[in-house]
């Protein structure tokens, strides 16, 4: 027990149970130790079990009973079958403890087998060196930045925390050397001009977080570029180079067929120009008819050239474009105003005149459109009523010698039906041979169908395969690589073949021990097949001495006293085997109360009684002080 007290102290250390280095057995666990070592192994198993529930016991009894029982309950729920209660913790047997303990240590997470949300490899290192960072600077006590030593403002300060922006990084594509895929003059930009990573950020602190954002972007477009291709690249049946090869070309052919499009549109420019110099035009033309404005000829001039307005800002443009240099007088300016004021109003009608006729102009086309669609409509009824009106004449015209058209209706029919069958012997000649080749062809085509199908569902199979290998593969190097390092952050003072001959020892020793009771048990059964035999022969012998002794007892007075004898020896001796198989009963009762005893004694009945008479003073204390406090208040 001794050797699996040490072993199950050992475990425990490892998961964060604070226990003195000279202890060596369970017997020596006060009760502070089992409830602490409890709570650990039950936070590592499940932390919603402990949840609120501390591994310090608190001073107050009543607290102490109620952890107790909450620890109970969690070890029931968990699935511990043997018995347990608060007094498993407060007053504990060491059989009891060591066999909840040992059930909460197999319940851990084993170190030669990592839980499965736990990450391996480099990964699993890194976080594993970041959460004892994280604890060791949660065991230091927090200070206030006054108080705070430099090694304190690195670790509890906000002097290392850095926003989360990014810039984007130029990166060559493919390797700069090699000279078969990357063109000299590429090749020359990425040596002389492409600035390194560290030179393209404005500030130092965006460089590791845009180089995760690059490598992010990097390794999303490969893994969408590989499920795009198991998807849909699988089933186009073609090699991964031609796939790509002709997806980029169709994206050439449909950016260009885009350019083509944008390029043919009108643009709005045009479009305005076009439409200012047709309503130029026409305020041309409706200024002529009208005859007046010859006082402002300077104006009419500016005003009416198409090349220095638009229609939206005509007249604003003719003001501004009046020499400067002349002086006018105030007559002249009303003058000029009134008139750009009627301009201006002639241009609002002309501009609804012109959205009217567009308008009008639009309405025309669509009864144009109408009377299109019942022209051409009309055409086709007369071209039937033609059809129908010549196949009737040409009956007329045949009417006027009807038996001879008859007989020789006749004759062109019997020549087309025997020209039928003719022609019909000849399709069926050379049908039936381009069925049967049909149906080959067409039992050939869905053979090499379901053998193309059935080479696809391979090939997929052969790339999960693959996948799955190489994900295992990759596993297996990571795991490998971390049982590596957890070897080489093994401390070496600790002789592995000193643990090896303490192993050994002990399967010599139960070894030996299961050959002792072996032989016990064998030497057992040889004595058990001695008494019975003994037994046998010592009756049958009695029974025969009996019998001679008996029949000649009746003649001889001296024989007569013999029986006698032999009959109270046989008694004795009866009486003397009864007194050693009791004397042996006795002594295994002995053995048991023995051994009762010394569990008795391991379960510390005694010292557990004066904790329960010392903890009953104190609950008894408690509720008197507690009664005092009612009464006061």
């Amino acid at each position: 027990m001794e050797e699996a007290d040490r072993i199950l102290i050992r475990s425990l250390r490892l998961f964060g149970v604070e226990l003195p280095e000279e202890l060596q057995s369970l017997r020596e666990f006060s009760t502070e130790m089992i409830v602490e070592a409890v709570v650990r192994c039950l936070h590592v198993i499940d932390p919603s079990l402990v949840s609120g529930i501390s591994h310090m016991l608190p001073p107050g009894m009543s607290a102490r009973f109620r952890i107790g029982m909450s620890l109970a309950q969690a070890c029931q729920d968990l699935g511990f079958q043997g018995e347990v209660g608060y007094q498993t913790f407060l007053y504990s047997s060491e059989p009891d403890i060591r066999q909840l303990l040992m059930f909460l240590v197999e319940k851990l997470p084993r170190d030669s087998s990592e839980d499965t949300d736990q990450p391996i490899g480099k990964s699993g290192a890194l976080q594993r060196a970041i959460a004892a960072k994280i604890r060791e600077q949660l065991s230091l006590p927090w200070m206030p930045p006054s108080c705070r030593t430099a090694r304190l403002q690195r670790m509890q300060g906000c002097c290392l925390m850095r926003h989360f922006h990014t810039q984007r990084l130029v990166l060559p594509e493919k390797c700069p050397f090699a000279s078969d895929t990357v063109s000299s003059d590429v090749r020359d930009f990425y040596e002389k001009y492409l600035p390194t990573v560290t030179a393209q950020v404005s500030r130092r602190a965006q460089l590791a977080a845009s180089l995760l954002e690059r490598s992010l972007a990097d390794v999303s477009g490969v893994q969408e570029r590989e499920a795009e291709w198991k998807s849909q690249g699988l089933a186009s049946r073609l090699s991964y180079e031609e796939y790509w090869q002709r997806k980029h070309q169709r994206l050439q052919k449909r950016v260009q067929e885009q350019l083509r499009q944008c390029s043919q549109r009108p643009t709005g420019s045009q479009f305005s120009a076009g439409a200012s110099e047709d309503l130029m035009d026409t305020l041309s033309r409706s200024r002529q008819e009208q005859g007046k404005g010859s006082r402002s000829t300077p104006t009419e001039r500016f005003t009416f050239k198409p090349e220095l307005a638009s229609s939206a800002g005509l007249m604003a443009v003719a003001v501004e474009s009046l020499p400067s240099s002349r002086k006018l007088d105030q007559d002249n300016r009303t003058q000029q105003e009134e008139e750009v004021t009627s301009l201006q109003q002639q241009l609002e009608q002309l501009s609804v005149q012109i959205e009217e006729a567009g308008a009008e102009v639009k309405k025309l086309n669509l009864g144009l459109m109408q009377v299109e669609d019942g022209r051409k409509q009309s055409e086709l009824h007369l071209a039937e009523k033609e059809d129908v009106m010549k196949v009737k004449r040409q009956t007329v015209a045949l009417l006027s010698d009807a038996e001879n058209n008859l007989s020789k209706l006749q004759l062109v029919v019997e020549s087309s039906t025997k020209r039928i069958v003719h022609l019909a012997s000849q399709w069926e000649k050379h049908r039936v041979p381009l069925v049967e080749q049909y149906r080959e062809l067409k039992k050939l085509h869905q053979s090499r169908e379901l053998e193309s199908s059935r080479r696809l569902s391979d090939i997929k199979e052969i790339h999960e395969q693959i996948r799955a290998a190489a994900e295992e593969a990759k596993c297996k190097e990571l795991l490998y690589k971390q049982l590596l390092t957890d070897h080489e952050n093994l401390p070496k003072d600790v002789s592995r073949a000193a643990y090896t001959q303490r192993i050994l020892e002990i399967v010599g020793n139960i070894k030996k021990q299961k050959e002792e009771i072996t032989k016990i048990l064998s030497d057992t059964k040889e004595l058990q097949k001695e008494i019975n035999n003994l037994t046998g022969k010592l009756d049958r012998t009695f029974a025969v001495t009996d019998e001679l002794v008996y029949k000649d007892a009746k003649r001889d007075e001296a024989v007569r006293k013999a029986y006698k004898y032999l009959a109270a020896l046989h008694e004795n001796c009866s009486q003397l085997i009864e007194t050693i198989e009791d004397t042996g009963t006795i002594m295994r009762g002995i053995r048991d109360l023995e051994e009762q005893i010394e569990t008795e004694a391991g379960k510390r009945t005694l010292s557990n009684l004066e904790k329960i008479l010392e903890d009953y003073k104190c609950i008894k204390q408690e509720n008197m002080t507690l009664l005092s406090r009612i009464r006061e208040g």
